[in-house]
């Protein structure tokens, strides 16, 4: 759960396909081809033997960050604005992206979703003339419009890739990977397929937390964008508590 934006928002814009080969043959009805003539011996060549599979190095393995089952490790999202149907609010800030603290009327969306796109920083327009686009937020800018969401350097979030950190505990740019989930919030073993798709992802530093949302040990992932249901119902998005991180 991003509960801030960034410090600060830095505003830069940034098959081969295998063909199967066919095999055909010709041949005319009487004609009968004269035997080839045998070829001469000769002396195979030797193969060189397998490698025992003991001498074969060891798969490499994250380095531990930090203490095992040290880390809590919290989700964000992009909210969907056709999933919510609060009571619909005007919202004013910046209708283009080099701005902050703007002014200008960006539309009315429902009150829920609002609430949601200050809690997770983004959310996806659904209806009215801005449909399609983005709506953003982050405390040291607030509401704008975008055509996508942005990380604290102002590229595009990536889906189970995008993370977010103190500065102070994970550096920007740092990499890394999710080798032990730990407990949910209710401090049940997180298993099964939602273990499996944390352990898989790849995560890298992108975002900031706001000052005092980060705190030691905690890392924030972004797991992509609502569909056909709110992601916070969804068991993928949780706290994993207790988690064990390795770089990548």
């Amino acid at each position: 759960m991003r509960r801030g934006a960034p410090l600060a928002l830095a505003l830069a814009m940034l098959g081969a396909a295998t063909a199967g080969c066919g095999q055909s043959t010709e041949g005319a009805a009487g004609h009968v081809p004269p035997p080839a003539a045998p070829a001469p011996a000769s002396t195979p060549t030797p193969t060189a033997e397998p490698t025992p599979f003991a001498t074969l190095p060891p798969p490499t393995r994250p380095r531990q960050l930090g203490r095992a089952g040290g880390w809590r490790v919290t989700t964000y999202y992009t909210a969907l604005e056709s999933l919510y149907d609060g009571e619909r609010k005007p919202v004013r800030g910046c209708a283009r992206f080099h701005c902050s603290h703007g002014r200008a009327p960006l539309g009315s969306y429902p009150a829920d979703f609002l609430k949601v796109v200050q809690m997770e920083g983004s959310g996806r327009i659904t209806g009215g003339p801005q449909r399609g686009r983005f709506l953003n937020w982050s405390h040291s800018v607030g509401f704008w419009l975008d055509d996508t969401t942005r990380d604290s350097r102002g590229r595009p979030l990536v889906p189970w890739a995008s993370a977010a950190a103190d500065k102070s505990v994970l550096a920007r740019g740092q990499r890394f990977a999710i080798v032990g989930c730990g407990r949910d919030g209710n401090d049940r073993p997180i298993g099964g397929e939602v273990c499996a798709a944390f352990r898989k992802a790849r995560w890298t530093v992108t975002d900031l937390f706001r000052p005092g949302y980060g705190g030691e040990n905690h890392a924030d992932v972004y797991i992509g964008e609502e569909k056909d249901s709110r992601l916070s119902e969804s068991p993928f998005y949780t706290t994993l508590n207790g988690a064990t991180l390795g770089s990548s």
